[in-house]
């Protein structure tokens, strides 16, 4: 079992602008974490040194913001008053929050944080002096402050090849498991996939090493890797930026051949649908329509209706009939999407959230 450590990037973050350590330019936070990102840099340490509340706060949006929009792992440090600082810098994405020791209130701050998140994620190093390391040139473990590591639990050599010598790809969205294409690797291929965290295949058209995204822009930033039980064949699931096809398509996987009614229930599905049918309505509303009524009347309606319907979830808890509390449930969810219509909230912002948490 191998350990590899992401490429670390060192960034200060004032506001909405960040520049990176020894440059004194300071710019746009989320062109610059992508930028890192198509760097190969696949873990950032931001340091917040914002002045004020409001800029603080917009700060954590921002970080928050470019660790979703470069689906890449980051520590954040400084400005660390109370534990709800703590709690900001963990629900804003923060894989680790770094509370330096040499401070009495970072100390105290750290204490309750590690009793809420534990001390995997809640971490005391000496950060002023950690920070002056990496500016150095120290990587951020021989700096003191804990480097983002992945454990590779195989390597080429574990893997089957077919007759060229190559092992097939199968490569799906993490989020949704949609397969989006198949390609094949080379020994390269493979081990630069590994290295950088993007997955690169190898052409056989080209018959040369093939970055997806490099000349499209369409990356694709690993999040796991599986080898089949005969291990003759790869499982890549990653975060998608753009399209995997070169039609434009989502998917390369897009003409169908045959497809039987399904009555399954995905989850996912479901409230996807609901949800956009209630914004469809939003933009094109339907006389009679009670999700219309609820816009029209505006957001003291819809909140009054949410208010209502998790109340009659709490009574129908104490009635020992579970039909009751599902039908509760579901009249609660519709009017929580409908909440979320009216404050341009999407499911994908709620599953963040908890994915975070």
């Amino acid at each position: 079992m191998l350990k590899a450590t992401e490429k670390t990037a060192f960034l200060y973050i004032k506001g909405d602008r960040v520049r990176t350590s020894g440059n004194s330019e300071w710019q746009d936070g989320m062109e610059t974490a992508a930028r890192l990102r198509n760097d190969g840099v696949g873990y950032m340490i931001l340091k917040n040194i914002s002045e004020g509340d409001a800029e603080n706060d917009l700060a954590i949006h921002t970080a928050k913001h470019m660790i979703q929009a470069s689906d890449m792992p980051a520590a954040l440090c400084g400005n660390i008053r109370r534990f709800e600082d703590i709690k900001k810098y963990i629900y804003a994405g923060a894989i680790y929050v770094f509370c330096d020791e040499e401070s009495k209130q970072e100390t105290e701050a750290f204490k309750e944080g590690v009793a809420r998140f534990g001390n995997e994620r809640v971490i005391q190093a000496p950060v002023a002096r950690a920070i002056a390391a990496i500016e150095n040139g120290q990587p951020a473990d021989a700096a003191g402050l804990k480097a983002y590591e992945i454990t590779v639990n195989a390597s080429w050599e574990d893997c089957k090849l077919n007759e060229q010598g190559m092992l097939p790809v199968v490569t799906q969205d993490y989020r949704t498991n949609e397969v989006l294409m198949v390609a094949y690797m080379d020994r390269e291929a493979f081990e630069k996939t590994i290295a950088t965290g993007i997955m690169t295949y190898y052409s056989r058209s080209r018959k040369e090493l093939w970055v997806k995204g490099l000349t499209s822009g369409n990356f694709q930033y690993v999040k796991s890797l599986y080898l089949d039980c005969d291990k003759d064949t790869l499982l890549a699931k990653v975060y998608p930026v753009g399209p995997a096809c070169h039609t434009g398509a989502v998917s390369c996987f897009f003409n169908k051949v045959l497809e039987k009614p399904s009555v399954a229930v995905d989850p996912n599905h479901v409230l996807e649908d609901v949800m956009a049918v209630i914004q469809d309505r939003k933009i094109h509303p339907k006389e009679g329509s009670y999700t219309n009524y609820l816009f029209d009347k505006g957001i003291d309606k819809i909140l009054k209706k949410v208010g209502e319907e998790a109340t009659e979830i709490v009574i129908a808890a104490k009635n020992p009939d579970p039909e009751e509390i599902k039908y509760e449930i579901a009249d609660f969810l519709y009017h929580a999407l409908v909440l979320m219509a009216e404050k341009g909230v999407s499911l994908e912002d709620i599953m963040i959230e908890l994915a975070n948490r």
